[in-house]
């Protein structure tokens, strides 16, 4: 053989060993996946540490969400070895052999199956020598008991680990509740594995991210009995878990404590905002419950099925989803866009018709201030019909079509009929109508104002939420502008920047006649909601008496004090409660009072709504 033959089969040799170690490596990693579950229990002496959830504070730094120290009691099947005291280990944890099989069942069913699409075979995700929870959320006194006598049932180890605590049994529905990963959440992100808790509701949902911390990893040496020996390499790869800064909330929780007390035995709510900043100062669902019922599984299997089931939906968060009619609290919306279209002045009256639409009696609504004031049906009816046929087209159909497309936009500026950006879940838009919605309903040029009025009161298709409401508060407080309503106010050092200021259509200069009404609302002797009145605080208020099909109608209020510079802004809504000076007014001026002087100048007004039970109404 020549020099040159040589090469050749030399040359040949080496690229057929590279084929074959190419396809070996191929077969290795993509076709044969029992070298994956080789590096899989290499990988477990790889521990992931995970760190104690981030605390939660509100406005004036009291600690509202923390840890508390539970145990999980873990299991290694590999070694719990052959002859494994079942009888004794029942005993001790109090169970039966019959329910100790079932648990290990669980746990290799909850493990789930892997199926090898390349050769079609499925193996249980269980592995004999990895921990698993066999007991969890044990408290330190029944830990107490297992735990000096663990050393005779070899396999079984405790572990430290955290669950919530709410030192105050208030703010549930702001807060929300954590329960465990299912397979959908621990396959699309690596931090979590079963039995991990994650946020499902509320805060602890929204901020999920921000509130689980980094894991520590430690590395560790084990023998061949798969014991562990010692550290890798003395811990010079170990990293520390890390928990989250803590999250400051705008929530005042003394102040949701409070109107969780006013609430009792009433159906409703409170939302309160301080209308500088957006922040929610309270926001209260009523009937409402104690966050600590949903810590835990334990919990949480016993006391959600009762929960959900409570006619009374206590886990119904009527702040952001229940959406009602606003009712006579529109009429400020609309006393607003009547100002800047041009078509009344602040000193514009109007009849009061009974004919037209139902009202009270009342003095003559001479002008915005006193229309507002005595919540005056016709007047704004005229009002309302001015801004929606302003004769722009000569059909009247037309006109009001075009005419509403208007009005619509100035709803849309307020927030109305859209979802609030905020760091709430599950926001409801309300609804604003708008021509598209007339004409599905009555059919294209086929209805005029007359058609809609019930819109000039607030009533008919046009609904909001009690978020929406406390916003307009807002708006009214603010001469025009808010900032997206939200609870977040820092994160760890640093203030929450997310939230952007919005700008309503009305110039600021209307505002003025509109909020001299509600302040005769609740400051003059023909207003509606004399009970707001509070000594030293001029509070600017508006009522509404909202019309229910299903029974008596729900009282509602918003409400901003003081009138120059104000520091809160609140709704109130209790349902079938009737006039919204009953119950609604007197329940917000308790709230403002205690929000700006934490006091009660009017223990009557206090005991009169504390004593109160209008559930059954």
């Amino acid at each position: 053989m020549n020099v040159e033959n040589r090469r050749y089969v030399i040359i040949a040799f080496i690229i057929t060993v590279g084929v074959m170690y190419t396809f070996r490596l191929f077969y290795m990693q993509v076709i044969d996946d029992s070298w994956s579950n080789r590096a899989h229990k290499i990988s477990e002496k790889r521990r992931e540490i995970t760190p104690p959830r981030a605390v939660i504070y509100d406005r004036n730094q009291t600690k509202i969400v923390a840890n508390k120290t539970y145990f999980n009691l873990m299991v290694i099947e590999d070694k719990m070895g052959e002859n494994f005291d079942t009888l004794g280990f029942a005993k001790l944890i109090g169970w039966t052999t019959e329910e100790i099989h079932d648990r290990f069942a669980e746990i290799v069913k909850g493990e789930g199956i892997y199926h090898n699409k390349h050769n079609n075979t499925r193996v249980s995700n269980y592995q004999k020598i990895r921990p698993y929870p066999f007991l969890k959320e044990l408290t330190k006194e029944e830990m107490a008991r297992i735990a000096p006598r663990l050393d005779a049932y070899p396999g079984f180890f405790e572990e430290e680990t955290s669950m919530r605590y709410y030192p105050y049994p208030n703010a549930a529905n702001i807060l929300g509740y954590l329960s465990e990963v299912n397979a959908k959440e621990v396959k699309s992100d690596v931090f979590y594995k079963p039995s991990y808790n994650i946020g499902r509701a509320g805060i602890e949902h929204y901020y999920e991210k921000e509130l689980r911390g980094l894991k520590g990893v430690h590395y560790v040496v084990r023998s061949a009995l798969n014991n562990d020996v010692k550290k890798y390499e003395n811990g010079i790869y170990d990293t520390v878990a890390q928990q989250a800064p803590p999250i400051q909330l705008g929530l005042d929780i003394d102040l949701q404590a409070y109107g969780e007390r006013l609430m009792q035995n009433k159906k409703g709510c409170i939302v309160a905002i301080e209308p500088k900043s957006g922040e929610i100062l309270t926001m209260v669902s009523a009937p409402s419950f104690d966050p600590n019922l949903l810590v835990g599984r334990k919990n949480v299997s016993k006391y959600y099925p009762k929960l959900i089931n409570d006619e009374n939906k206590p886990l119904f968060p009527r702040p952001t989803q229940a959406e009602y009619p606003p009712g006579s609290i529109f009429k400020l919306v609309q006393s607003l866009v009547g100002l800047q279209e041009g078509v009344i002045k602040p000193n514009t009256g109007f009849p009061c018709n009974k004919s037209l639409v139902g009202c009270h009696n009342h003095p003559a609504p001479n002008s915005i201030a006193r229309a507002v004031q005595y919540s005056c049906n016709p007047y704004f009816y005229y009002a309302v019909k001015k801004v929606i046929q302003q004769g722009k087209e000569q059909s009247k159909f037309k006109d009001a079509a075009l005419g509403l497309d208007l009005w619509e936009r100035y709803m849309q500026s307020f927030g109305f009929g859209k979802k609030l950006n905020s760091d709430l879940t599950g926001l409801r838009s309300g609804i604003i109508p708008n021509t598209k919605f007339y004409n599905k309903w009555y059919g294209k040029n086929r209805w005029a104002f007359s058609t809609i009025r019930s819109i000039a009161i607030g009533q008919g298709e046009v609904k909001m939420t009690p978020l929406h409401m406390a916003n307009l508060a807002v708006i009214m407080a603010n001469r025009g502008w808010y900032y997206d309503p939200h609870f977040a106010k820092k994160i760890g050092a640093e203030p929450l920047l997310a939230f952007q200021k919005n700008t309503t259509m009305i110039d600021k200069k209307h505002f003025e006649p509109v909020i001299s009404g509600m302040w005769r609302v609740v400051n003059e002797d023909a207003g509606t909601a004399r009970r707001a009145q509070i000594e030293g605080i001029d509070v600017c208020g508006k009522t509404g008496t909202v019309q229910n099909p299903h029974g008596e109608d729900h009282s509602v209020f918003i409400a901003f004090a003081p009138k120059e510079n104000p520091q809160i802004a609140i709704a109130v809504i209790v349902e079938n409660a009737g006039f919204g000076g009953t119950w609604a007014a007197p329940i917000a001026s308790l709230m403002i009072e205690k929000y700006l002087q934490n006091t009660c100048s009017s223990p009557e007004k206090e005991s009169r709504v504390l004593k109160a039970n209008l559930m059954g109404q």
